[in-house]
């Protein structure tokens, strides 16, 4: 790909949209229930259940407590789980020696296959190993893009974080912003890091890195306010995920700053938000697409031998902008949290 063209996300479109019709296929193909009935209930990806054995998958992720975008990803595994006889182990610990050992745990259960995040792939990398000497396929999703070939995982289902910082920061040079603010919320976190270093890589102005603890919303925004109550010069705050942005709004408030938020990632509150001008744009990553087609493709490994990106090239999600001109279109799927 080129990363220097701007027009990137125009042309990644097509792309999710391939990823976003396999799903459908795929549901589809085992699902009673489909088409408009589907899309208006938020069960209907699971609708209908395969007659192949029961199968077990692990689904270990870096979840921070309280952090809601993880549910949207658990309901698209719960969903593709629920449609092809699947036995789903949900863990989670933002700690990577944690996450370690939650993986670790899946092995000596001998799970039929792995589902695994690399926010913090060198730690990881020694246990993944492990998996792969038991005989555990281990696909990847969300973070780790840039990752997952080297430690051998199978497949991956996420966005090209550097992309997706890439589109944001051409998104910022058409808004006119001059002087921008990237709040990463988790120190260490490749993909958050990968999404402030894209963002500074096309954005024309000047861009600034804070950091925040992102277990501690109270800090969040105290630290936020302090910033944009030193700097008016800041034009915009860019958050790495959406419970971020909306407190960000408040923040802005607190400092008197006259400074316009932007955010990766969505949920129900944001898309409100957007709706009434208070956040301007969001990149969406669809990360129920994520979980759902973690959790699918172990199972079409398993019961038909298929690699999903042809085990050569991630499967990408996103990303694609969300704004107040087609927010209306994702909203009542944010609503059911699976957007």
């Amino acid at each position: 790909m080129d990363s220097s063209s701007p027009s990137r996300s125009r042309r990644i479109a097509p792309v999710v949209a391939m990823a976003a019709a396999v799903a459908l296929t795929l549901a589809g193909c085992s699902s009673s229930s489909g088409g408009k009935k589907s899309e208006e209930s938020a069960d209907g990806a699971s609708a209908g259940k395969a007659s192949t054995p029961q199968m077990t998958v692990a689904l270990v992720t870096h979840q921070s407590p309280g952090d809601t975008f993880w549910d949207i990803v658990r309901k698209g595994a719960e969903a593709a789980a629920a449609k092809d006889n699947v036995k789903l182990v949900y863990s989670a610990d933002p700690n990577a020696g944690n996450q370690a050992t939650l993986i670790q745990n899946a092995i000596d259960q001998k799970v039929d296959g792995i589902a695994v995040t690399l926010a913090k792939p060198d730690a990881l990398k020694d246990v993944v190993a492990k998996a792969k000497a038991a005989k555990i396929p281990v696909v990847g999703l969300n973070s780790g893009v840039s990752e997952w070939k080297n430690l051998g995982l199978m497949e991956f289902f996420g966005q090209d974080e550097t992309v997706a910082g890439e589109a944001l920061g051409n998104r910022l040079n058409s808004e006119g912003a001059k002087k921008a603010v990237c709040v990463i919320q988790e120190q260490g976190n490749i993909g958050l890091t990968q999404r402030c270093a894209g963002v500074k890589k096309t954005f024309s102005g000047t861009t600034e890195t804070l950091y925040v603890n992102g277990t501690d919303m109270p800090s969040v925004k105290s630290t936020i306010t302090a910033k944009l109550s030193q700097d008016k010069a800041i034009d915009y705050v860019v958050t790495l995920g959406a419970p971020f942005a909306l407190t960000a709004v408040q923040s802005a408030s607190d400092a008197g700053s006259k400074a316009k938020i932007a955010t990766f990632d969505l949920n129900k509150d944001l898309t409100s938000a957007i709706s009434k001008g208070t956040i301007q744009f969001a990149v969406d990553q669809q990360p129920y697409l994520q979980g759902y087609l973690a959790i699918d493709s172990l199972w079409l490994y398993k019961n038909n031998g298929n690699y999903m990106g042809g085990g050569e090239q991630p499967v990408l999600t996103g990303p694609a902008f969300v704004d107040k001109s087609n927010v209306d279109a994702v909203a009542s799927f944010a609503a059911k949290g699976t957007r």
